[in-house]
């Protein structure tokens, strides 16, 4: 019989049928006993704690313990002397197995086996039904009873802390903030919940919000208890405040298997790179060449950021690759233009000392030896390791040839995976040797064969590859070509032992450009009507034609040219593509409304692991002329594409589909076309798509988007972009007029979008109550929705206006808000730029803090490779350096953050302004008058350009500070 006390008391039979246990007095009485289980209770203390009133004789207790063994059987309750006591042992009492599985979870978390403990504790934690000896609430002097409800509640409390403690240990952060929250709600002086929740908003990037929650826990401590914070949240804070929000850069790709044979050369290569900043790897297909990059990569003391190049299929895209490798974005809160790939890159990397492994090299040699000259032309401290079949032939230049491997690493090898897939493999070293040198020592060739043991003894394998390949005696000289027909061979032979479906899925899995998840590929690998499981993918893993990591299955390059030919060669090369296409078009249209809410980081990063395929759709579309689905493509990725911050890795194929529909795009597809001219646009050559087709586009997106009510389009993201690429031109007005008249739309979002935009027309009109409310609403609209894109843009506007009106704590308030939501987007340069405005907004008064805020952006923007953020706290800087007498450092400043902006970027025209208005008041303290009127006829003509005048409202319109203001106005009247 088991008992449950962790709620109302229950008995149930062995069969789980519940015993009948009669009124509330008998359950009582059987809750005190089995509340201390074996434990033996004095009948006196029973009927005090029962009946404090002296209601209950002994004869009445006796009466009751006979109905509860009536009920349960005499064995249950037992008298003992002068007492009773529950004859059952613990582990038969809810209460008693909770407390054995909490202590053994805390031992699993205590062991660093998180994945256990959690296992443990839910065990236990789902043990409870209600509070503890629920049956005894009704009687107050209960107190010995009390005191084990109470500690089996504190126990309960501890172990659930302790489950999401090893929850977040095994990333579970997202599932824990809203629990914690109610949690922490309900005991705010428990500081170990404060902990766990500023742990979990850590980890999802809100370090704002953890900051926050730090402070109100040390608020409540000190009003409430008078004492401080514990060390773990002193140290916690300590963190919060260290917290560089940097995303994180790709490190070289982790290995499922052991590195064998190549010990000397990992050294070799690395001391190579000690004396050399460029070394290429060379080598035929198989031969290890990537391998042997990742341990010299694993191994360096530098940081390493590791580009796989086999998905890219032309150079266009190599520098936009790189950059992704190191985790950098382009600015999403301001699409306006501004640098070049490139030109990113050369500013990220002008001052780290960072490892550059670009692999697989082979098919875009030439523009991959571009790049590496010109990066470490421009870039001191870094050096770069390359992958190839060929050198890059860039001065300086050393090379490494790779080789096959020695025969006695060759058996080591084949041993070694063989024993993986066959337990307790053994073999004469002759027959592996004979198996291996067949293969000409290739680990490529090697894992494929050694995988066939699983269905295969080796006799039959090293038979079938005797008729494939014949052995060759002596392959010492044989050159690389022949190498790589043995290899094809290998790859080929493991190929055709494939099943038909098993085949099938792998030729269609060649569609992929960088790996694919099992859902992908399942969605994507099956022929027309065809049902494929998910076992034909685990079958092809399991035969090293595909491999499983990090949540993705990958295709090795060499494996997956082959696949592409059997494709080809099977007439399937348009069916799969065409599945390939819709899958990526499907998972856009999901994303798009989720971009827009709450899901926004979720499915940002989701979109971001398939970003190859995106690309990959996009050329296929292209390539082959469909341009109704490469419209659409690009529309559906449009608002992934510009909140990331990569629109202009796609904008050379948006400027081909225009170059290809011209003004006439396909029916039903107008805002298709619209979204299409501003990815356009985003590009170096963007200018000119955009003046061809902006008329065009704006007229189809009006159509999709009444000003008048009816049905609104399909890609409300637009609405925003339209507005913003609009505001950079001489006349606004027209798209103004279309995005705020958006305002009764259903869509909160879409609400939210034409509220901020709404809010430009009172401001500038000089209604700045007026455009205050506007703002106010499309915050909380952005707010509600969940949207920190939008939320972030219109925030530091509220700041910005906070600060002109003199309040310049609202402005930090709002200014500190902007921040916590780019950096939950890991948007560097926007961080940099709402950075530098916070140091603005309190440079008057602590002139320290906005130095150190000044500090911090420039850091950040050099990381980003943002220019003009880099730009901006310069130029901060330079405002310190003369406000602190040291006009010549001020000087330097002012002149290297000109020298960074480009002067028809709206964006930089505030930076730009001020930096030219410093040197003009450098100018005038030195007495050369001349130049000063010079550098304030500049600044002035540099404002007038963006907003049509030199007035104080028109000035204010670029966010200067009054004394700019003023200090233009008198120089310009």
């Amino acid at each position: 019989m088991r008992f449950s006390i962790l709620g109302e008391t229950l008995a149930l039979r062995d069969d789980g049928t519940e015993v009948p246990l009669g009124g509330p007095a008998r359950r009582a009485l059987l809750t005190l006993l089995l509340a201390r289980p074996r434990e033996v209770v004095a009948a006196e203390r029973l009927a005090d704690e029962m009946a404090p009133d002296g209601a209950m004789s002994a004869h009445a207790l006796q009466s009751q313990v006979s109905r509860l063994r009536a009920a349960l059987g005499p064995a249950v309750i037992e008298r003992a002397g002068a007492g009773y006591r529950a004859a059952v042992d613990p582990e038969d009492v809810d209460a008693g197995r909770f407390e054995r599985l909490v202590r053994e979870g805390r031992a699993a978390l205590a062991g660093d086996d998180p994945r256990r403990a959690a296992e443990l504790l839910r065990a236990a934690l789902e043990l409870w039904r209600g509070s503890a000896l629920a049956d005894l609430a009704h009687l107050a002097e209960a107190d010995a009873a009390r005191a084990v409800g109470i500690r089996l509640e504190e126990l309960r409390l501890g172990a659930v802390e302790d489950r999401i403690e090893a929850e977040l240990r095994l990333g579970g952060h997202r599932d824990a903030v809203a629990e914690l929250r109610e949690l922490t709600g309900r005991h705010p002086l428990r500081e170990r919940l404060a902990a766990l929740l500023i742990r979990a908003l850590s980890a999802e990037g809100g370090q704002a919000e953890a900051l926050a929650v730090y402070e109100e826990t040390r608020g409540r401590l000190a009003d409430e208890l008078g004492s401080d914070p514990s060390a773990e949240l002193l140290s916690l804070h300590r963190e919060l405040l260290d917290f560089d929000p940097s995303p994180a850069q790709v490190g070289p790709p982790a290995q499922l298997t052991s590195f064998v044979g190549r010990a000397d050369e990992v050294a070799e290569v690395a001391g190579m790179l000690r004396v050399a900043r460029l070394v290429t790897l060379v080598g035929p297909g198989g031969v290890g060449k990537t391998r042997l990059s990742v341990e010299v990569a694993g191994a360096a003391a530098d940081d390493v950021c590791f580009v796989e190049l086999a998905p890219l299929r032309d150079g266009a895209g190599l520098p936009q690759a790189v950059l992704a490798a190191l985790g950098l974005r382009g600015s999403g809160l301001r699409p306006d233009g501004g640098q070049g790939p490139f030109e990113r890159l050369a500013t990220a990397l002008a001052d780290r000392v960072l490892l550059l492994v670009l692999d697989n090299c082979e098919h875009l040699a030439g523009e991959a030896a571009a790049l590496a000259g010109r990066l470490l032309a421009v870039c001191p401290r870094l050096r770069i390791l390359a992958t190839g079949r060929e050198p890059l032939g860039v001065i300086g230049e050393h090379l490494w040839q790779v080789r096959p491997l020695e025969d006695g690493a060759a058996v080591r090898l084949f041993t070694e995976r063989a024993s993986a897939v066959r337990r307790g493999f053994t073999a004469a070293p002759g027959r592996v040797e004979r198996i291996c040198a067949a293969l000409d020592n290739l680990p490529l060739a090697i894992e494929l064969a050694a995988a066939r043991l699983r269905t295969m003894d080796v006799e039959d394998l090293a038979g079938r590859l005797d008729d494939r390949l014949g052995v060759a005696s002596a392959r010492a000289n044989r050159s690389a070509d022949e190498r790589h027909r043995t290899l094809r061979a290998v790859v080929a032979w493991s190929w055709d032992l494939l099943s038909g479906q098993e085949q099938r899925a792998a030729r269609r899995f060649s569609v992929f450009p960088a790996g694919a998840t099992s859902r992908a590929a399942l969605a994507v690998c099956r022929a027309d009507g065809e049902e494929l499981g998910p076992e034909v993918l685990e079958s092809l893993v399991d035969k090293s034609l595909l491999e499983f990591a990090g949540g993705r299955l990958r295709m090795l390059e060499t494996i997956r040219a082959y696949g592409a030919e059997r494709l080809e060669e099977a007439g399937e090369t348009a069916s799969a593509g065409r599945a390939h296409t819709r899958y990526v078009l499907e998972l856009a249209r999901a994303a798009d409304p989720h971009l827009r809410g709450a899901g926004q980081p979720q499915w940002l990063e989701r979109m971001a692991a398939g970003q190859d395929d995106l690309l990959a759709a996009l050329r296929r579309a292209v390539g082959e002329g469909r341009w109704e689905a490469a419209l659409e493509l690009l529309a559906s990725a449009s608002a992934y594409l510009w909140i990331r911050g990569v629109a202009g890795s796609v904008a050379a194929r948006a400027a081909a589909v225009l170059d290809a529909v011209g003004d006439a795009p396909p029916a039903g597809l107008g805002e298709e076309y619209a979204a299409c001219v501003l990815l356009a646009a985003a590009g170096p050559g963007g200018p000119a798509p955009w003046r061809r087709h902006r008329a065009r586009a704006g007229r189809l997106l009006a159509a999709a988007w009444p000003q008048d009510g009816g049905a609104g389009g399909r890609y409300p993201v637009l609405l925003l972009l339209w507005m913003m690429r609009n505001a950079a031109e001489a006349d606004p007005l027209e798209a103004f007029a279309l995005v705020s008249a958006q305002r009764d739309r259903p869509d909160p979002w879409v609400r939210a979008v034409a509220a901020y935009v709404a809010g430009f027309g009172p401001l500038g009109a000089g209604d700045p109550a007026g455009a205050e409310r506007a703002f106010a609403e499309a915050a909380e609209g952005f707010r509600a929705a969940g949207d920190r894109w939008g939320g972030a843009l219109v925030l530091d506007v509220l700041a910005g206006m906070a600060a002109g009106r003199g309040d310049r704590a609202v402005a930090v308030a709002l200014t500190d808000e902007a921040l916590a939501l780019t950096e939950r987007l890991g948007a560097l340069e926007d961080s940099a730029d709402l950075l530098v405005n916070r140091g603005d907004h309190v440079v008057d008064g602590d002139p320290a803090a906005a130095g150190a805020d000044y500090a911090r952006a420039a850091s950040l923007a050099r990381r980003a490779g943002g220019s003009a953020a880099l730009a901006a706290a310069l130029r901060g800087l330079g405002d310190l350096a003369l406000r602190d007498g040291d006009p010549a450092e001020a000087e330097r400043l002012y002149g290297e953050a000109l020298e960074r902006i480009d002067p028809h970027w709206v964006k930089s025209a505030g930076s730009r302004v001020r930096a030219l208005v410093g040197l003009g008041r450098i100018a005038q303290s030195h007495g050369n008058r001349a130049g000063a009127r010079a550098r304030y006829a500049e600044a002035a003509a540099a404002a007038s350009a963006v907003v049509g005048g030199t007035g104080p409202e028109a000035l204010r319109l670029l966010g200067l500070p009054q004394e700019v203001v003023d200090t233009l106005v008198a120089h310009t009247a």
